[in-house]
């Protein structure tokens, strides 16, 4: 039967096209649950098709009509017009690095020789396409530096193609390859190793379950359907495989993984000739580790395994034995994040207080000093060749952009390179970390950015934005849209949600699967800690947050719509029953759970965002967003979320969906969509927050 979504209609006074409902229940161990906008799933079909336009036509006629949306769009376009640098690396006799002039869809990858030499475009992926929705991913040199390998992706898509080229003439050779994903790039010899799917059926292409990862070799010259399979798991179809060299090319390890968490890991050593397969290095798939570098015929692997915080250890893959593990760098209170490598030195990257530390070691471990950062930040970037004697690195934090500084790694000593010329007053703004206490007694941090001056009246704008999952750490970083809203008097808070890496996998395992719920709580804490300081009020909070971040958004909005003002969950898990069903969603049941386990069907029900929306209530105004070649969360479940709130919320708050065409999941969106879709956002927000401009 067809149902219009009339209550909500004229209570919020919008008329929202009408969402037709089908007779669709599933039985979940005894339980049935009915799923109502079943056939949004289909994103191949004309009436889908007809939904999205009919829903984008409410959307921008709502957003057009806010008076100072185009101001919104001139300010954000205007701060936004200046050179964004990358750290330059080393390849051969060239640095190379990405830059952008400012508004351009896609950063340009340039080329120059030495650190001072006169710069020339390698590759410009503006040229790829007529809107800049062709983005460059991974790219590698061949070890003599001849060529250069490089993936790009289309419209956002996870899917990814490879070509290959010739360094010296800029030349871009016949090899081309398809249906790569979630792929790295190792040379070998004159061809590189990289991992992909088969070729999908054209119409499951952006939704269909991924399955059957496979590692190939290509070699030079020669056509995709002979390159030489690696390895492929025919009894396990639901994990993924990958492959890296050493940088001596040495050793080959293959990563297998079950999820988006542990790991397994195995090891050829190609010097050896009767060695013809992998041998295991590190069983999984209970911890996570990750092969560093070797040092001579010994392999330095990251691990948490007896040490939640991670350690370094050196492993004899002759004798991989854990008995036999030397430990290198030792496990510390704080969380060690990543270690990189370069003139032969180690550089050990910690998180202290969702704050980077960066410490120098030499390859036994023996620590040689900290490298001295300007504050609460982030630093990446650490890293380089053995026989390098400097690299780049960037530095970050929320209100200032990326400074690139150059590393001299004998004397330890760094200085500025390169500093953006962004069109704003950084030392106008601030950055504090405050804590509070969670539900069950947890000490969570917020990072607060605001414009100096605040005055802690209850009345202040606040943007609160979290992740809570997968490992993944929050750590400072510059934004010129989230920048713009401190401009407009707002407050820019993120919390370091348990789920993520801030505290090590203690704290990651505190927001997983049956415990999510405590992420949740987290949020919904700072909140109210917010609101207890006199910072905000309950009329005043925006929540905000992409992918797991738009679950985080999806379940708060549900659990407590009194708390908050607005609701923008982005491209978010909101269908807990049903995700794992789609491309690479299978991956996430080891960080969620799965509805088809009668211990987990319970919690993941419980707060589910599309089977907690409840008719009647006032839910805050709320703006979802996604993008129509979305393969990673696909929108669906922005489709059913969006039909369902429509049709469950009370009161006058608006609740609209914003979907974006020829774009993802987020990485490799160029500017002008960027600019769009903040103005969008921003308008919305400050228009329900009350806010003028």
């Amino acid at each position: 039967m067809s149902m219009t979504n009339g209550a909500a209609a004229q209570q919020s006074k919008i008329s929202y096209p009408l969402t037709k409902k089908v007779d669709t229940t599933d039985e979940y161990h005894g339980r049935k649950v009915a799923d109502p906008y079943r056939w949004l799933e289909n994103d191949h079909a004309d009436d889908t098709k007809a939904w999205v336009i009919e829903q984008n036509k409410v959307t921008r006629n709502y957003l057009d009509k806010i008076p100072f949306r185009d101001k919104i769009k001139a300010r954000i376009e205007e701060m936004m017009d200046y050179p964004k640098y990358g750290a330059p690396f080393r390849e051969g006799k060239y640095y190379y690095f990405y830059k952008n002039d400012g508004l351009q869809n896609q950063a340009v990858l340039y080329r120059q020789q030495g650190t001072d030499g006169t710069p020339e475009v390698f590759i410009d992926p503006n040229k790829l396409s007529d809107k800049g929705t062709v983005a460059l991913g991974a790219l590698r040199f061949s070890k003599d530096s001849r060529y250069a390998a490089y993936l790009i992706a289309k419209a956002g898509s996870d899917w990814q193609e490879a070509f290959v080229m010739d360094v010296e003439s800029k030349k871009v050779l016949e090899d081309h390859l398809d249906w790569i994903k979630f792929s790295g790039i190792s040379w070998k010899g004159d061809g590189f190793y990289y991992s992909r799917y088969d070729k999908p059926d054209e119409k499951s292409r952006l939704s269909g379950k991924n399955e059957y990862h496979k590692v190939y070799y290509h070699k030079l010259g020669t056509k995709q359907e002979q390159d030489e399979l690696i390895y492929v798991d025919k009894e396990h179809p639901l994990r993924n495989a990958g492959v890296g060299l050493t940088e001596d090319e040495r050793f080959l390890v293959l990563s297998t993984t079950e999820g988006t968490s542990g790991a397994q890991l195995a090891v050829r050593d190609l010097t050896d000739a009767s060695q013809t397969d992998f041998k295991v290095l590190v069983k999984g798939f209970a911890f996570d580790p990750s092969v560093v570098d070797n040092v001579g015929d010994k392999l330095l692997v990251l691990t948490n395994e007896d040490a939640p915080n991670f350690k370094l250890v050196a492993i004899d893959p002759k004798n991989p034995d854990k008995a036999n593990w030397q430990t290198i760098i030792p496990e510390k209170p704080e969380v060690l994040g990543s270690v990189g490598t370069g003139g032969g030195k180690l550089f050990a990257s910690y998180l202290k207080d969702a704050s980077t530390k960066i410490y120098q070691y030499d390859v036994t471990g023996k620590l040689e000093q900290e490298i001295q950062l300007p504050g609460l930040g982030t630093a990446s970037g650490f890293g380089g060749k053995k026989e390098d004697a400097q690299f780049f690195y960037t530095y970050t934090s929320f209100v200032a952009p990326a400074t690139i500084y150059k590393y001299d790694i004998t004397s330890g000593k760094s200085d500025v390179y390169k500093r953006p010329e962004a069109k704003f007053d950084a030392t106008q703004y601030e950055t504090k970390q405050v804590f509070f206490t969670s539900k069950d007694g947890s000490r969570v941090p917020i990072f607060l950015s605001y414009k100096k001056g605040l005055k802690q009246d209850g009345n202040t704008p606040v943007l609160l934005y979290g992740y809570g999952g997968f490992n993944i750490p929050m750590t400072p970083g510059f934004s010129v849209t989230n920048l713009f809203f401190m401009e407009q008097g707002g407050i820019y808070a993120v919390v370091n949600l348990r789920g993520g890496s801030e505290y090590g996998e203690s704290w990651h395992k505190a927001g997983m699967k049956d415990k999510k719920q405590n992420v949740f709580d987290d949020f919904i804490g700072a909140a109210e800690y917010l609101i207890r300081e006199k910072y905000t009020n309950p009329g005043k909070i925006a929540i905000r947050g992409g992918s797991n971040g738009g679950l985080l958004v999806g379940a708060c909005m549900t659990q407590r719509p009194d708390l908050f003002k607005v609701a923008l969950p982005a491209v978010g898990v909101l269908d807990m029953l049903r995700y794992q069903k789609f491309t690479i969603g299978w991956a996430w049941v080891v960080e969620y759970g799965s509805s088809e386990k009668a211990d987990e069907f319970p919690y993941l029900y419980k707060y589910s965002p599309l089977h907690n929306l409840r008719k009647g209530v006032n839910y805050p105004a709320t703006l979802i967003t996604t993008g129509d070649h979305d393969d990673r969360v696909v929108p669906a479940h922005s489709f059913k979320f969006a039909a369902a709130l429509q049709e469950a919320a009370a009161g006058p708050n608006p609740a609209l969906i914003r979907i974006e065409t020829q774009a993802g999941h987020g990485a490799g969106k160029p500017t002008s969509k960027v600019i769009d879709e903040a103005a969008d956002i921003w308008a919305f927000t400050m228009y329900n927050l009350g806010m003028k401009m």
